[in-house]
């Protein structure tokens, strides 16, 4: 089955106490998540990465503080969530190979990958028939990029053991919706297995 690994906003601003916009408990899931982009990379399955790309006086920080701000320390990955060979796609139309690349830093502005004008061709060329979802968070970000995928109408799994919330009756909420929306709860042993 072609799958496609879908690692969303695992940012600096949002993982790590010092972050700018940092989600509690969150550092707690980096192992996890550069574990599943390991074997990914192993495998040969793409990793889509979505990533917050914030100008410094982005609409999005009348509701949120500033963070993510495009080539500022915050808004780069963990390290060790990085693939060796990877591409950046600006949401910005753009022509792209995805020869040999492992690792797609999909970019964007606003909560839901979606509107990266490069996602639905970059979906297309992939031809994935599964989605495994993971990242932060879980009722904002991780959801958009879930129920969109969702529509696809191949199967998303959500990986319960890679995500982080703000908001956790708000994140169970979203997970029993994913489910009964069709989608499958999966961990990260079973993933890479």
């Amino acid at each position: 089955m072609n799958t496609v690994f879908f690692d969303i906003d695992t940012q600096i601003d949002f993982l790590y106490p010092a972050g700018a916009l940092y989600v509690p408990g969150a550092e707690k899931v980096v192992e996890q998540i550069a574990a599943l982009n390991r074997f990914a990379g192993a495998h040969e399955i793409p990793v889509v990465s979505t990533m917050d790309a914030h100008t410094e006086d982005d609409p999005e920080f009348r509701a949120w503080p500033p963070h993510c701000v495009a080539g500022m320390r915050g808004q780069h990955k963990p390290e060790a969530t990085l693939l060796s060979r990877r591409m950046i796609v600006p949401n910005a139309d753009v022509a792209f190979n995805l020869d040999s690349t492992q690792q797609i830093l999909l970019e964007k502005q606003t909560f839901d990958c979606f509107t990266n004008v490069n996602l639905a061709r970059l979906l297309e060329r992939l031809d994935a028939k599964r989605y495994l979802v993971y990242g932060v968070v879980t009722e904002i970000c991780v959801k958009f990029a879930a129920w969109g995928l969702l529509k696809t109408g191949k199967r998303v799994e959500l990986v319960t053991d890679a995500v982080r919330s703000l908001n956790d009756a708000a994140s169970a909420e979203i997970t029993a919706s994913f489910v009964a929306a069709g989608g499958v709860l999966t961990t990260v042993s079973a993933a890479t297995s």
